[in-house]
């Protein structure tokens, strides 16, 4: 564990601060790269316009053509919250511009895996549809594509992760990073890109004299699905991104949400007018996430549309219990994953450069969680399989991983295949995230080569844990109302929120919690007093150590006190 403090451009800082920036967040805007106080403007007129986007306007157009002759329109959604958001803001979007037939379809992640495939095609085809769009998928969906244009369908892809080496033929593709696409925001989640795709739409729909500027209808109120979308997707939140976060939460704060929204909202015990991107990504998203990963996503789309508060009110409840079952298979499957990832290597030694492990009891709805879990621990990248549960494929093992800084994950699966031909059937993701599926007969060629990638790629240094922080923070800023003013700020992935570090006086500690797994602090900060805790570390500290902390509040009684959450020591 290495902590490091950002470097602080002083200029940045100073510039930011005489054009009226509070000077704390002067200096940690300054510290992501913030110039000018300009850079900062949220407001709508600062997003970067449609017409960037690679194939939007041949996509608008389709779809204009489509509600003109009041076609079926069907939506192809994915099973994770960025799909269940983008799949929201497609048909609500699609309604409120005019559209009469729209009807959409979500794969089942058991039986169906991920994307636009042949069967999917074949069922949107029976449900009577004219018009096929992919939302948050479909850009690796060749024969997917390919079936669906048989079947004389149009399609449209929309989607935001990386392509193949072949594009799928549709008859339009928006996607940021699809090759020649010189859209700015390359970070996009899935929402996003359909949000913007329905943006273009009502230009085509205005261009055609269907309303004019005085009458169109507002697409506002779909900026709370796209930022809830964004963040519980981890995209990284460059200053697009943050724009469209930044306005989804205004409209949460004033209470302007769908019914869905405020109905998990309260299903997690969380506060609407006070809402931040951490209630997005660790309250809401989870919620509907969970849906995905043991039922059906049905249920969390459903959540979204619904403008009837009862029955809101029902679906988050709903998908409140399954994700408290989610957290109970998450828990004991951690735990024993943790246990063979570590028995990998002796306690003496450094873990092995790349971590998979796989157990037949398994659930492939959580994969992806506990990969997250164990890389977070032992920093190094990590797949976890699980057995299919798709008739006919038990014998394939379904993986879901989770990577570290400097190790893209796509790539070196790429590798992988490229090296051990036909042990990988079918991957995918990102840099920091992706998927797999292998033959189990497979999974060791897998661990190996996996391991062989990585110990050519990562060296000493990327293989050590560093927290980047801002620094030291003046006892002048540790208050309850500072600790407001940087929540009421949009951070996440690529624009890390606040995390302060400094060497500190421990005065006492002791594990609480029902299973005794965090640990409580008491300790001196530049001589004042302050509370902490330390979630999920149970090893005690020396008297005197280098911590890493973010600030938070701790109501007791009426009284709020800020408290430190603790992210790491340096000993």
């Amino acid at each position: 564990m290495k902590i490091v403090a950002r470097d602080i451009p002083p200029r940045a800082a100073w510039a930011l601060e005489q054009a009226g920036v509070h000077p704390l967040l002067a200096r940690l805007y300054a510290a992501r790269g913030v110039r000018a106080k300009d850079e900062l403007d949220d407001g709508l007129g600062r997003l970067l316009p449609p017409a960037g986007l690679k194939g939007i306007d041949t996509a608008a157009r389709l779809l204009a053509d489509a509600m003109a002759q009041n076609k079926r329109l069907v939506i192809v959604a994915d099973y994770d919250c960025d799909g269940a958001t983008a799949c929201a803001v497609g048909v609500r979007g699609l309604r409120l511009l005019g559209a009469q037939q729209v009807d959409y379809l979500v794969p089942d992640r058991v039986t169906d895996g991920y994307g636009l495939t042949a069967s999917i095609a074949r069922r949107v085809a029976e449900r009577g549809a004219d018009v096929l769009i992919t939302v948050d998928n479909g850009i690796a969906s060749v024969d997917g594509v390919a079936e669906a244009k048989a079947l004389g369908l149009t399609v449209v892809v929309t989607d935001h992760h990386l392509p193949g080496p072949e594009l799928p033929a549709a008859d339009a593709i928006v996607n940021p990073n699809q090759p020649g696409c010189t859209f700015e925001s390359k970070s996009m989640a899935g929402v996003g890109v359909m949000f913007y795709v329905r943006l273009a739409l009502r230009a085509e729909l205005r261009a055609r004299g269907i309303f004019n500027a005085a009458t169109q209808p507002k697409l506002d109120p779909l900026l709370t699905l796209v930022a809830l979308g964004t963040v519980a997707d981890v995209v990284k939140l460059d200053a697009n991104n943050r724009r469209l976060v930044a306005q989804g939460l205004k409209r949460i704060r004033a209470g302007q949400m769908p019914a869905g929204v405020a109905a998990l909202f309260t299903a997690a015990g969380r506060k609407a007018p006070v809402a931040t991107t951490f209630d997005f990504g660790f309250a809401l998203g989870p919620r509907i996430n969970a849906a995905g990963r043991l039922a059906d996503m049905t249920l969390g789309i459903e959540c979204l549309l619904t403008d009837d508060a009862g029955r809101a009110a029902e679906l988050a409840g709903t998908l409140d219990g399954i994700n408290r079952e989610r957290r109970e298979i998450e828990g004991g499957m951690r735990d024993q994953a943790m246990l063979m990832a570590e028995s990998l290597f002796q306690e003496d030694e450094e873990p092995p450069p790349a971590i998979s492990v796989f157990d037949p009891d398994f659930h492939e709805g959580v994969v992806g969680i506990v990969a997250s879990r164990i890389k977070d621990k032992l920093h190094r990248p990590t797949f976890v399989f699980a057995a299919s549960s798709a008739p006919g494929k038990e014998h394939e093992l379904k993986g879901s991983g989770r990577s570290i800084p400097g190790f893209h994950l796509r790539d070196a699966l790429d590798l992988v295949a490229k090296r051990h031909p036909g042990v990988l059937l079918k991957f995918g993701g990102h840099a920091m995230a992706a998927g797999c599926t292998v033959d189990a007969d497979s999974f060791d060629t897998f661990e190996q080569a996996l391991a062989q990638v990585a110990q050519e790629w990562l060296d000493a240094a990327t293989l050590t844990r560093r927290i980047e922080t801002d620094g030291p923070l003046s006892p002048e800023y540790c208050r309850a109302d500072m600790v407001d003013t940087l929540h009421h700020e949009v951070w996440g992935q690529g624009f890390a929120p606040p995390t302060f570090s400094e060497e500190v006086q421990i005065v006492s500690q002791r594990l609480v919690g029902e299973a005794k797994n965090h640990l409580s602090i008491k300790l001196m900060h530049q001589g004042n007093p302050v509370d902490a805790i330390w979630f999920g570390h149970t090893e005690q500290l020396p008297a005197r150590v280098l911590l890493a902390f973010r600030l938070d509040v701790n109501e007791w009684k009426g009284e709020r006190k800020v408290q430190f959450l603790v992210e790491g020591a340096q000993i």
